[in-house]
């Protein structure tokens, strides 16, 4: 197991057989850079290689959960296809964990970030969370899962809406909507997450893991190939162009997000 250095770029604590994973760019709303989701990809691994760990807490450093993809990064680049190749950019942010994940959303949850969250099992919210689709304001479709993940969670309809509009939905509506379990005061955050955590050790570590193992083996019955359409839409997009001129919407939607938290 790799234990984290301050300044990495994804903190990594272990304690009585709970790993927390912290997304550590504070100063960028931990926004997914190619090095950040290189680096997620590979603790996420590590997490799951280790045995004495049975429960996992996905966080972010405050005072956000993930901004999604780096937009200044991509928009830079000019397209997506020209950072395709990093990990994670498409395909899965890790690959699906034997052990339960239970995300801590601390504050915004984003598009790409957002996908993190929905790759959780479930999720504990702080009362400063609050959760967004902008695919479609940014340019780009989705490929961590969202089209299919998000409708699992709060039906078609919003799911729809979310992606539709690009609009934010506070904590407290993530809960009324089944986004959410529970949402506590932010100081709580993490002590609820690890609660949740410790419950989940305290019962018989391969029992569990086989639950969670039929869990994904009925939703994947249920989605049938849902996954790789999402995949083929979004090849398909940037094929076509669609994902072009990033650098000119980023500053557009950064500002439209933060004016929706402020007033929201």
């Amino acid at each position: 197991m790799r234990y984290s250095k301050p300044d990495d770029l994804v903190l990594l604590e272990v304690d009585d057989a709970v790993a927390t994973v912290t997304l550590n760019r504070p100063e960028v709303r931990n926004a997914l850079s190619s090095a950040l989701r290189r680096e997620l990809y590979d603790v996420m691994a590590e997490v799951d290689a280790d045995d004495s760990v049975s429960a996992v807490v996905l966080t972010g450093a405050d005072p956000a959960f993930c901004a999604g993809l780096d937009l200044k990064e991509l928009g830079a680049r000019g397209s997506l296809d020209d950072a395709a190749s990093d990990a994670g950019i498409r395909g899965l942010p890790w690959q699906p964990l034997r052990k339960p994940l239970i995300g801590a959303v601390n504050g915004v949850a984003v598009t790409g970030g957002f996908e993190l969250a929905l790759n959780c099992d479930f999720l504990i919210a702080s009362e400063r969370a609050a959760f967004a689709d902008t695919h479609a304001r940014v340019g780009i479709l989705p490929g961590w899962g969202l089209s299919v993940l998000l409708p699992q969670r709060v039906g078609f309809a919003m799911a729809r809406r979310m992606s539709f509009t690009g609009d934010f939905i506070p904590a407290r509506r993530a809960l009324e909507c089944g986004l959410v379990t529970e949402v506590v005061d932010h100081d709580q955050l993490l002590p609820a997450a690890h609660k949740a955590a410790r419950s989940i050790v305290s019962n018989t570590t391969p029992a569990v893991e086989a639950l969670l193992a039929s869990y994904r083996s009925i939703e994947a019955e249920a989605v049938g190939k849902g996954m790789e359409l999402e995949t083929e839409a979004s090849r398909e997009w940037t094929r076509r162009g669609g994902a072009d001129g990033l650098s000119r919407r980023v500053e557009g939607v950064i500002e439209r997000g933060r004016s929706q938290i402020h007033h929201g």
